[in-house]
């Protein structure tokens, strides 16, 4: 008994009958008996289609009526196709045709048709503009008399634009198969059998109305900021499917269009999104977290990183000269691990996570972020990872003979909020490095007479100029052992108060000093925009891990419980002699309340003096437990595991990135807005638009067509934008397709 053939056919193939199936995929027909292949051909060639299918019908494979309905051929042409293949077999069907010639093609004729096919002139236009039938010339390129120029690799054939609908109507045919969307179903099936080692090439279809098909618009800005650069270098290659090119422009796009975790993505379709990198969907998300996985290994991401905040510095020495260094504690709230309680200043509550430094500069923009899972502060943060980091990377230090020549040079500017405050560290910078320090004065004696204040332009790093009164002098800062002379400029403010700041730049001026540090809202305003658009607090992965070895001390738990104990007794003990004052300053006129009165006083100076004992034994047991113990001698119950970093450093390198580009291209439009803080809220409602993506491949270009926005002075801000990213000639990553920028209704751009 003949066995039943299972109907393993690829997604996307349409039935001839039981047996026999055909599927269309890059321009060619390939069909399949059960699920081997069994003859192919061009999309174009009509011989082979009519000589395979009479081939069909003879062997008795299929019926006439199969071929027509399958195909929606006529029953005359059929049966000519069969009458053919019985009389003169298959080589009836490519032996070259008699006839008189050509009396509508001349010679001449055809030398015009050429040249007009060499200049990517439409059949249609050739045929109008040589007065000739369109089958005439459609003929002449059939039988090889005229040539088309070949198509670029990374294009498709050219077919009708599909919109929505239909290629909702696709993905959703495919879920049966493959998986939703799976429709390039030969080529994930060789992914899988390992023998697609570069992965799925870019291949672009002619879509309308794809969603977020705006954020194209960011991929020169992204490239601009080295989202593509060092990756050979850093990462290994991925194998399979996706490779880590197609992976780095999805985490970007995904920042961009506020995606702001892994397991957001799906609630977005997979298609519509495959549709912006030239594939036929995006990584599920159990995919696409095994990704980030391979990418996060041997380190890859921190090699990453340091490389791009080397590139970034150098890019832009005057503004890596000043550098903003401020802590940003991310709350943790699960149960895996008892992380230490920090100072969250946003909620005014101490509350478990861990504490990122970051490093900007005057703009905002970041350089680098250094995680503590033990933090013993902004200082040592600075001191042992920061200003290493930095005496490597910033570009233009001066030279030695520079600083013997001027004594008050310095190599560069560190900024920070009243946390920092240390003349010992103040000092010991200079001393040891010249870099020079500014923060507030924590400290800040009487004030200064009003009349020794002087109103000044100061001009910000961001360009603004706003007027301030500023007044100058020199200050020791700090013990008479331990302190330095260090510039101290105040500001007074329309109430009176004067804010004062003090500076170890002994080159510079009031002015740039107050410029400098008053420009610190920009680095806030970063942590702000940050958590809120691009979740750089979310968690990237639930695990935890063993804190490596670390030599850093840490809190003694012991330590902080004395600490505790003794601001609750002092806090008792400071009521209890307000109480027993108040008693014996007002004695009770009442002769019969007398007794009661003394009672009082006495059961008051009792507890007083018990607890004065109690504070004194606290404060002994204080003197003789250590503030800080090694790792190891941590007890097992006081230690605790970090939060997994491995996708953590990959996915806020991406995050900076995206940050960075985007705050490039509000430069670009904001002087096309009358108001400059709309800027980013064009942006964001850019990147989430739908686009037109048509491929060009006559021009190797490819064309995002993007839809109007809110209002006209919104689209002339978004036009603006699109002349310079035309201008910049950036193509596609991974091709060599130009991006061509267009707005709908625009006359230019």
């Amino acid at each position: 008994m003949p066995q039943t053939l299972l109907p393993l056919i690829p997604d996307g193939a349409t039935q001839i009958n039981d047996l026999v199936s055909v599927i269309r995929e890059d321009a060619q027909w390939t069909y399949f008996h059960g699920a081997h292949p069994i003859f192919a051909h061009a999309q174009d060639d009509r011989r082979s289609f009519r000589m395979f299918t009479a081939q069909l019908v003879c062997q008795g494979t299929c019926r006439q009526v199969d071929i027509i309905h399958a195909f929606g051929v006529s029953k005359n042409s059929v049966l000519r196709s069969v009458k053919k293949f019985r009389e003169e077999g298959v080589e009836g069907f490519y032996a070259s045709r008699r006839g008189r010639g050509s009396t509508v093609i001349t010679e001449k004729v055809a030398d015009q048709a050429q040249q007009l096919l060499n200049a990517s002139t439409s059949r249609k236009e050739i045929a109008e503009q040589l007065g000739i039938k369109y089958d005439t010339l459609r003929k002449a390129i059939q039988q090889g008399r005229l040539q088309e120029p070949p198509q670029d690799e990374n294009t498709a054939a050219l077919s009708p634009a599909s919109d929505k609908s239909g290629r909702s109507l696709q993905d959703s045919a495919a879920a049966d198969a493959m998986g939703t969307a799976c429709t390039r179903t030969v080529e994930r099936v060789c992914a899988a059998v390992g023998m697609l080692p570069d992965g799925a090439p870019a291949r672009f279809e002619p879509c309308r109305d794809v969603s977020f098909g705006g954020v194209l618009c960011a991929l020169p800005a992204l490239n601009q900021n080295g989202l593509f650069r060092h990756l050979d270098r850093c990462f290994s290659p991925l194998g399979g499917y996706y490779t880590s090119l197609q992976v780095m422009i999805l985490l970007a796009c995904m920042a961009l269009c506020r995606i702001k975790t892994v397991e957001q993505l799906q609630y977005h379709s997979p298609g519509e999104l495959g549709k912006l990198f030239g594939l036929d969907r995006v990584p599920e998300v159990r995919c696409l977290r095994n990704k980030l996985t391979s990418l996060s290994a041997d380190d890859a991401p921190e090699k990453w990183a340091a490389l791009l905040s080397k590139d970034w510095l150098e890019a832009d020495p005057d503004l890596a000269g000043a550098l903003y260094v401020d802590g940003h504690v991310r709350l943790y709230h699960g149960k895996q691990t008892e992380l230490p309680r920090r100072y969250v200043s946003r909620q005014r509550l101490c509350l478990r996570g861990t504490t990122d430094y970051w490093v900007n500069d005057a703009l905002g923009q970041p350089f680098f972020v250094v995680e503590r899972p033990v933090d013993q502060g902004m200082l040592e943060a600075i001191k042992n990872d920061i200003v290493p980091r930095l005496l490597n990377d910033v570009p233009r230090q001066p030279t030695q003979e520079a600083f013997d020549a001027d004594p008050y040079l310095a190599r560069f500017t560190i900024l920070f909020d009243r946390e920092g405050y240390s003349p010992v560290f103040f000092k010991q910078m200079w001393q040891e490095h010249r870099i020079a320090c500014i923060t507030y004065h924590k400290h800040p004696k009487e004030d200064w007479p009003e009349d020794a204040f002087a109103e000044e332009a100061v001009s910000l790093p961001s360009g603004e100029t706003v007027m301030m009164k500023l007044a100058e002098r020199g200050s020791w800062v700090g013990s008479k052992k331990d302190g330095l002379w260090m510039r101290e400029i105040r500001k007074l403010t329309p109430s009176g108060h004067q804010t004062s700041l003090i500076s170890t730049a002994y080159g510079g001026s009031s002015v740039e000093d107050a410029g400098g540090l008053f420009s610190r809202w920009s680095q806030e305003n970063f942590f702000r925009y940050s958590m809120q658009h691009f979740g750089i607090d979310l968690l990237s992965e639930y695990g935890t891990e063993e804190i490596p070895g670390t030599k850093r001390p840490v809190v003694n738990p012991a330590r902080r419980e004395l600490d505790r104990r003794r601001r609750s007794v002092q806090g008792k003990l400071t009521r209890r002699r307000a109480e027993y004052a108040a008693v014996a300053l007002h004695p009770e006129a009442d002769a019969k309340k007398v007794k009661q009165w003394e009672h009082r006083k006495a059961e008051l100076l009792d507890e007083v003096q018990q607890l004065e004992h109690e504070l004194e034994t606290v404060k002994v047991q204080q003197q003789e437990t250590p503030k800080h113990l090694d790792w190891n001698e941590l007890p097992e119950e006081s230690k605790f595991e970090r939060l997994a970093p491995s996708r953590k450093q990959l996915l806020d390198t991406v995050k900076m990135i995206a940050y960075r580009a985007e705050t490039a291209m509000a430069g670009i439009i904001r002087a096309q807005l009358s108001r400059h803080d709309d800027a980013r809220s064009v942006l964001r409602d850019l990147f989430r638009s739908a686009a037109d993506i048509t491929p060009l491949p006559e021009t190797n270009e490819l064309e995002v067509r993007l839809h109007t926005l809110a209002n006209p002075r919104t689209n002339r801000a978004i036009g603006h934008l699109l002349q310079e990213l035309n201008a910049a000639s950036a193509t596609y990553p991974g091709t060599k397709l130009r991006l061509v920028y267009r707005l709908i209704g625009a006359t230019s751009g």
